[in-house]
């Protein structure tokens, strides 16, 4: 259930976007090369049929171009670009085909500059390796060179995706937005027919992962664990989300904000002119907003309060007053607004670097558990957008004790038809209620408190 939320809710724009051609981003001559999918998938490299490595699975091209799963969600961003879907939203918004569209190719194709493509580079690879392990001109020789370190190849031009922070940067330019050229997916792309964007790390690698975490492998490179990844990566996207949102040129289009920030259902609910029609929007006691007013999209914003005050209680009450005080500065001006923003984001970026250091031990995962489901913190998820996301970090913390050995599996399936449960209240953001969500999510906290 866990997956075909994701699928519903977060990938929906890698599974039904196009790619590119020509016009991919454009880089410094600097760049190094990018060498494409066809020089890792030799034989004894990663191009197996089946993963019979002794080190790694070496079937990793066979998962990334697996065309019936998540998992091969990347090999197929550029093929969507060429279907309706696409298209049609390319007419609606004039830009040409997609195929060529920088709107499109931007995300939907490695960015390599033409210049900087190698002859065994394929636009029609979509996202390819390199996308995320770095351009390989520096590294690809010394990669499969017996005695090299994993922090050689890294110094060489590897991208070190072990690292959540590193791998939360690469993740989010397309899976949330970037300041890059043709990386942001503002209201104006998904009111043509973009599916919206949301972002949660851990779950994201997870539905990728290609890879397995054995001894060897923590040998290699430093194992961050799935609830570090999980709160890093709120961090990161919060963060993110602020930094476009104080961009000049990102934060508003003409005289209007860039409604891509709010939340998109407290706009986009039903309108009645009967006199006895309700209001259908939920009043948020965190939010000192005045009423009617969009309220930003603050999903990152209750996971982080949640993971602050299990695992960096010094920072929690500064983060807490920091997003009472930008809901509160967005009701002035922008500029407030801006100012307000840049705090809360120095506060989480403060956050990212207490939970990097953290080891976090069972009690602090228990603790945050605690907190996205108890009741202080569920009179927030007033909103789809938050209670999909705590939904899907319940299952990461609890499949993270569970990986960890804290958690034994017999409390995992205990749990699980209650979670199964509360996915089903959010799997349909046009039909959720915010009772429904509260009441939905209380016999999983009580079955999680029984498991301890």
């Amino acid at each position: 259930m866990k997956t075909r939320v994701f699928v519903a809710i977060a990938v929906a724009c890698v599974l039904n976007a196009p790619a590119a051609a020509p016009a991919a981003v454009s880089l410094t001559a600097l760049e190094p090369v990018h060498e494409g999918v066809a020089s890792c998938s030799g034989s004894t490299c990663h191009g197996r049929s089946v993963a019979s490595g002794p080190v790694v699975r070496q079937n990793e091209i066979f998962t990334w171009q697996d065309r019936t799963s998540v998992a091969g969600a990347h090999s197929r961003a550029w093929m969507v670009l060429t279907q309706p879907r696409a298209k049609a939203i390319a007419t609606r918004l004039g830009i040409g085909a997609p195929e060529t569209a920088p709107e499109c190719v931007s995300c939907h194709v490695e960015a390599a500059a033409p210049g900087r493509r190698a002859a065994t580079f394929q636009v029609s690879d979509g996202v390819g390796c390199e996308a995320c392990h770095g351009a390989a001109q520096g590294w690809l020789a010394s990669h499969y060179t017996t005695g090299v370190r994993h922090a050689d190849n890294v110094a060489r031009g590897m991208t070190a995706l072990e690292d959540p922070s590193v791998r939360a940067e690469v993740c989010l330019n397309c899976h949330f937005g970037s300041d890059k050229p043709g990386q942001f997916t503002g209201h104006r792309l998904m009111s043509a027919g973009h599916p919206r964007l949301t972002f949660e790390l851990d779950l994201f690698s997870e539905l990728q992962r290609h890879y397995d975490l054995t001894p060897a492998y923590a040998r290699r490179k430093a194992l961050a664990g799935g609830v570090k990844t999980w709160a890093v990566g709120q961090a990161k996207a919060l963060q993110r989300s602020l930094t476009l949102f104080s961009d000049a040129k990102l934060g508003q289009q003409g005289v209007f904000p860039e409604y891509a920030f709010f939340d998109c259902h407290s706009c986009h609910r039903a309108i009645s002119d009967d006199p006895g029609a309700r209001p259908t929007f939920a009043f948020n006691p965190e939010r000192p907003i005045p009423g009617g007013m969009a309220p930003y999209n603050d999903e990152n914003m209750i996971l982080l309060a949640a993971a602050a005050h299990a695992a960096a209680p010094q920072l929690a009450t500064r983060f807490d007053q920091d997003v009472h005080g930008f809901h509160e500065a967005l009701a002035q001006d922008r500029g407030s607004a801006v100012r307000a923003a840049d705090r809360l984001a120095k506060t989480s970026q403060a956050l990212e670097a207490a939970f990097a250091a953290s080891p976090f031990s069972r009690a602090q995962t228990f603790a945050m558990l605690d907190e996205i489901l108890g009741r202080a913190l569920a009179r927030r998820f007033t909103d789809y957008a938050g209670a999909a996301q705590a939904v899907m970090a319940t299952d990461t913390l609890i499949n993270a004790l569970t990986v960890e050995g804290r958690l034994d599996k017999t409390a995992q399936a205990r749990i699980r038809p209650h979670l199964e449960r509360a996915y089903q209240v959010v799997a349909d953001p046009r039909s959720f209620q915010p009772e429904a969500f509260r009441e939905a999510i209380e016999p999983v906290s009580a079955s999680i408190r029984m498991s301890r």
